[in-house]
């Protein structure tokens, strides 16, 4: 064991050049580190979204097996993490959704919606492989399609300084891309309800006292704080992934109904009407401008606010 931890660190990057999901392995755990580094806006662009595919249809189609120069290596752990600063993910590409919505494409906005279900689902089940268990990494924000990609996996490790929420409901829309399920099972369906209808978007402290969030981890420290929860998960791993898996059979999510939910989604898209969109574009405003002056703590708050001085 001690040799096991000793070792646990020394990564190698693998996977396609030019990507904006960046891959590495950790050979003495058997543990993939995937991270976003997506192209402007840290949200879930439909680059990003098909970057993640091309490395996890891969990974199902190997049978939970990477290739590391040119041998094939068995997964245990899969983590999902962000080289954005101080940013997980911030959601759906909301620029799109508006152009989009403008455009009455409702192809397009299913399209986008299926890609999305297409890589929750994929992790929901572990890609189809029962003895590998997933890791999200929240060290930054995770808003809308972000905090759902978190809860998508089997455990929740989220630093302190971390905001995670639901904001859909400020532009009059729902989290549709997985949430109502996954906060359901965690939190049951009144809180889950309750949560997206607040549009709220809380520390990870507070959703750690919730449930939502399982490991708590140190400014700083989410990285360790992931090692040191397969350290302790080592010699139990198998009653861990047995754990797991009996969490899915007791309150199983299916493919028909995220999809199901996601046309809810679509249909709901289609309703907003102008003022919805117009603060729709204020949040990817103070996105922008987030990424762009370092200014913006809050993307919502900062959209609030920009609508009150609208109005006044």
């Amino acid at each position: 064991m001690s040799n096991m931890r000793d070792a646990m660190g020394l990564c190698v990057p693998y996977g396609k050049a030019n990507s904006q999901y960046e891959t590495e392995f950790e050979p003495a755990t058997g543990t993939v580190w995937g991270y976003f580094k997506p192209r402007g806006t840290p949200c879930f662009s439909l680059g990003l979204l098909k970057d993640i595919r091309v490395h996890d249809e891969a990974l199902a189609m190997n049978g939970g097996k990477v290739d590391i120069e040119g041998q094939m290596q068995t997964v245990n752990y899969y983590v999902c993490g962000s080289r954005v600063p101080r940013v997980f993910n911030l959601g759906g590409d909301l620029a799109l959704f508006v152009l989009l919505i403008k455009s009455r494409d409702r192809e397009a906005l299913a399209h986008y919606a299926r890609l999305c279900i297409d890589n929750m689902y994929a992790r929901i089940q572990n890609y189809s492989v029962p003895t590998l268990v997933t890791v999200s990494l929240v060290q930054g924000d995770a808003l809308g399609g972000g905090f759902e990609c978190a809860m998508s996996s089997d455990v929740l490790v989220a630093e302190e300084s971390a905001q995670l929420g639901l904001p859909e409901v400020l532009f009059n829309l729902f989290p549709g891309m997985g949430a109502y399920s996954l906060l359901a099972r965690r939190i049951g369906m009144r809180g889950a309800e309750e949560l997206i209808l607040s549009g709220r978007v809380l520390s990870a402290a507070k959703l750690h006292e919730m449930g939502i969030v399982d490991v708590l981890a140190k400014d700083g420290q989410g990285e360790t704080a992931v090692r040191e929860w397969i350290g302790k998960a080592w010699k139990r791993r198998n009653g861990i992934q047995a754990v797991m898996r009996a969490r899915q059979l007791v309150h199983p999510i299916t493919r028909e109904e995220l999809d199901a939910i996601a046309e809810v989604w679509v249909d709901a898209a289609l309703r907003l009407e102008d003022k919805d969109l117009k603060m729709m574009g204020r949040i990817v405003r103070s996105q922008m401008r987030r990424m762009e002056q370092g200014d913006v703590e809050d993307v919502t708050a900062d959209a609030r606010e920009e609508e009150l001085a609208a109005v006044g």
